[in-house]
Formats: structure tokens, sequence, C-alpha cells
């Protein structure tokens, strides 16, 4: 079962004091976007004629105020991340698959990237809707991210098309895929089950039945430039916390396990890289199971 969220201190001063360090947070963080949306529309006029300039402010950009969120979650706040499993080489291309559970398993995926100099190569695969929204959205309209419809017939030309960019300009990326498609849900976790059984897969018990044909499609359109599939399984001591929560300091600990598979290892037909995908989820699946009974990964 999905784990249940980070609980309110119980203390009304500690609540006090994380209501400030998140204000404080968000009235530095959000103004700043903003200022840096405003400096990436103004990029725009190098692309004509650098398209390579245009690409290094943003990724400047982008590694900057991701940045601002990584050291301050380690440096102000002190969450520490325990790390696992394999390591993984400095500034590699890779496509990043992990399990989702909220919106704060993005600030833990900013300390790694920034530990191995690509966190300012962070391409995502977002919902289309996201990039109407001011900060966030917007900036990542300017680093050759995937915004998709869930349609995969709508979706499919423009996917291709930035892989393309990708490979004629060379780009150096961490791909970033949530590829159960949502975040872990009882509702969305009871649907996923009944699906895995009419479909003879077995149920999964703390992750959902990851959709295996995004991921298919880019480690077959990126095989060239892709060095490594890392699969990410993120372990929450006390609950899961929500980025508010994350941002008042209510986090003190997470537990990341990573495997690092080179991209010459996995099979390169269909329907193997989809059942490579099966086997993956299976193994986070045992994988938080001993987390949550022992409090660490094996």
């Amino acid at each position: 079962m999905p784990l249940h969220p980070l609980p309110e201190p119980k203390s009304r001063i500690e609540r006090i004091l994380g209501f400030m360090k998140g204000s404080i947070a968000f009235s530095f963080l959000f103004p700043t976007l903003i200022a840096l949306n405003g400096l990436q529309m103004a990029s725009l006029i190098l692309r004509p004629f650098s398209p390579t300039a245009f690409r290094r402010l943003n990724r400047f950009i982008a590694n900057t105020w991701w940045g601002w969120c990584a050291i301050g979650a380690e440096k102000i706040y002190g969450i520490q991340t325990k790390y696992t499993g394999d390591s993984v080489p400095m500034r590699e291309n890779a496509l990043v698959i992990l399990n989702h559970q909220e919106m704060a398993d993005i600030p833990v995926l900013f300390s790694l990237a920034r530990s191995k100099e690509r966190l300012g190569d962070l391409k995502w695969f977002v919902k289309d809707i996201l990039k109407y929204v001011p900060g966030i959205g917007w900036g990542m309209l300017f680093l050759d991210c995937l915004f998709i419809k869930r349609n995969w017939l709508a979706d499919r030309e423009r996917i291709h098309r930035v892989f393309k960019n990708i490979i004629d300009h060379d780009i150096p990326f961490w791909i970033i895929s949530f590829v159960e498609g949502t975040r872990m849900k009882p509702a969305k976790l009871h649907q996923s089950q009944e699906y895995a059984q009419k479909n003879g897969l077995r149920p999964l018990e703390h992750v959902l039945t990851p959709r295996t044909k995004g991921f298919v499609a880019t480690v077959q359109a990126l095989r060239d430039p892709i060095d490594a599939i890392y699969d990410l399984t993120i372990g929450y001591v006390d609950g899961v916390p929500t980025v508010w929560q994350w941002t008042q300091g209510y986090v003190h600990k997470v537990h990341l396990h990573v495997r690092r598979f080179s991209i010459d290892k996995l099979p390169t037909e269909e329907n193997a890289l989809a059942s490579w995908l099966m086997e993956r989820f299976q193994e986070k699946d045992r994988l938080l199971s001993h987390f949550y009974q022992n409090g660490f990964f094996k």
C-alpha cells in the first residue's frame, strides 16, 4: 500500500516556525523564478544567431534556480539523502526512471543531479498543461522538455521532434520519466492492480504498473546518445511529504536507491524492453516492501 502522508508536527511552535521557513523560501524562490523566466524570454534573441549560446544560457538558468532548491534543502534545512545501490559517473547521458509519490520527489532528484553535474541538463516528461503555468512551466519550455497529452498518437510527433533536436545538436541530458504516469495514491493503486490482473501481470503493492510505450520509444529513439538507464527508488522515512512540507523543513532524511544499467545491456526489441521495465518495477516493489518493514534499502 502507499506510504501514509507525512503528519504535521504536534508542536504548535514547530508548525509556526515551519510556516515562517516555507514563507521565506517561497518569497525568494517564486519571484526569482519569474525574473529568470523574463531572462529566458530575452534569450530568444540569441536563438537565430547562436542556438548553442541560447541553450547554454538556459542551462545556466535552470542549473542556478534548481541549484538554489538543492542547496537550500541540504545546507539550510539539513535534509540528508542516504544513497544506496550503484554509483553513477559524472556527466553521463541517462534516461532516469523512478517511483512517483508526491511532488517532493523532484527536489530529491535535484540533489543527485547536482552531485553529478547534470542539474541544468534535466529534461522532463510532463503534462502538456504545465507549459501554461508561470514559473516552472514557462521555464521548461526553454529546456527541451517533453510536454505530453497522454495520447501516444498526439504526442509521438512532438516527442520525436525533441529527440531529433537532442541528437542533431549533441545536447547533454538526463531525461526524467515518471513511467507510472501519475502519483501513487490508494485509488490509483487499486486501478493499477485491476489492470494488472486483467492483463496477466503481477499486481504490485507499493508502485503502479508502469506504462511502457513512452519508455520503449525513448530508448529506441535515443539509444545512441544514451549511456545508461538509472532506476531510482525513493523511500521516505516518516511519511510522504508535500512540497509545502518540504519547504517548511519537516523532512529530515530521504533514502534513494540507485541502479545503473548500461544501455548496451538492454534488449532492443519492443516487447523485450517492455518486459525489462516491468521487471524493474517488480524489483522496485520488493525494495519498497523491505524498506517499509526495516527502514532501509537492502
